[in-house]
C-alpha cells in the first residue's frame, strides 16, 4: 500500500501527457495537499514515522511548482514553493531523526529551485552538513534511503531528467548517493549535493523547451500493441493508470 492521494496524481500525470501544465500543477497541489493530511489510515502526519510517509506529498508539491514553472506561471509556483518549504521545516518537530531532518532540509533547497526562489545553494549547504553530522547515528544508511521519505524526494529530480534522456532513467541510485555507504554521512550527502549541481540546470532546460515528462511507471519496449500518435514509438510508460509513450509522454494508441 503506498500513500493515499484521492485519485489527484492521476489527474496530473493525465493533464502532463495532454500539456497541460497549468492543470497538472493544481492537480499535483491537490494530491499533495491530501497526502500530508491524510497519508494512509496507519500514519499520522505530526507523528514521529520512520518510514516518512508524508514525503509523498511534499515530493507532489515540489513537481506541482515544476509544472507551474512549465506553464509559465512562475507567480504560482513561487507560492507553492514557499508552502512547501514551510511545511517541510515544520515537519522536522514529527520526524526526529537527525537524516530524516536532513533529507527535509534538502527538500526545502529543492523547493527553492522549483519555485525560482533564492537561497538554494545555501540551502543545499545547509542540507549537506546535516547529512554528514546525523551520519554518527545511522547504523544503516541504505535502509534510510529506501524509506518513503528518501524515495519521495529523489522523484521530482528524476521526472524532471527523463524528459531529456528519451524517457529513460537518468537519474539512478548511483548518481544520488555517494560511493562508500561504510562512511553514512558522506553516502547520504551525495544526494544534497548531486542535486545542488543538477537540479537547477535541469528546471531550467525544462522551462525553456516547456516540457515536463511524466513520472516513470512500469514499462515496454517494442510492443505490437501501441504505438505513439506523435512520434511513433511502440514503447510505452505504464504510470497512474495511463499508457503512455515512454519517449515523449504523450497518450499512446492501441493498434
Amino acid at each position: 500500500m503506498t500513500t493515499d492521494d484521492g485519485g489527484h496524481r492521476e489527474t496530473a500525470v493525465a493533464a502532463l501527457a495532454e500539456r497541460r501544465y497549468e492543470v497538472a500543477g493544481d492537480a499535483y497541489t491537490r494530491a499533495g495537499r491530501r497526502v500530508l493530511a491524510d497519508p494512509r489510515p496507519d500514519a499520522d502526519p505530526f507523528a514521529d514515522d520512520e518510514q516518512g510517509w508524508v514525503g509523498d506529498g511534499l515530493a507532489h508539491l515540489v513537481t506541482a511548482a515544476l509544472a507551474y514553472r512549465v506553464a509559465d506561471r512562475a507567480d504560482r509556483a513561487t507560492r507553492r514553493a514557499v508552502e512547501g518549504a514551510a511545511i517541510a521545516r515544520d515537519l522536522e518537530n514529527a520526524l526526529s531523526h537527525p537524516v530524516q531532518q536532513a533529507c527535509l532540509a534538502a527538500l526545502v533547497a529543492d523547493f527553492r529551485v522549483a519555485g525560482g526562489l533564492d537561497g538554494a545553494d545555501d540551502a543545499y549547504a545547509e542540507a549537506v552538513e546535516r547529512f554528514e553530522a546525523a551520519g554518527k547515528s545511522i547504523d544503516a544508511p541504505r535502509e534510510w534511503a529506501t524509506t518513503p521519505l528518501f524515495e519521495a524526494a529523489g522523484a521530482p529530480i528524476a521526472q524532471v531528467a527523463r524528459g531529456f534522456a528519451d524517457g529513460e532513467i537518468a537519474v539512478g541510485w548511483e548518481e544520488l548517493h555517494g560511493s562508500d555507504p561504510d562512511d553514512p554521512g558522506a553516502f547520504l550527502a551525495e544526494r544534497a549535493r548531486y542535486r545542488r549541481r543538477r537540479f537547477p540546470s535541469l528546471v531550467e532546460r525544462a522551462i525553456d523547451e516547456g516540457h515536463l515528462a511524466a513520472p516513470r511507471g512500469t514499462t515496454e519496449y517494442a510492443t505490437d500493441r501501441y504505438e505513439c500518435p506523435a512520434c511513433g514509438s511502440a514503447d510505452i510508460n505504464r504510470v497512474a493508470g495511463a499508457v503512455l509513450c515512454l519517449r515523449c509522454s504523450r497518450p499512446t494508441e492501441r493498434v
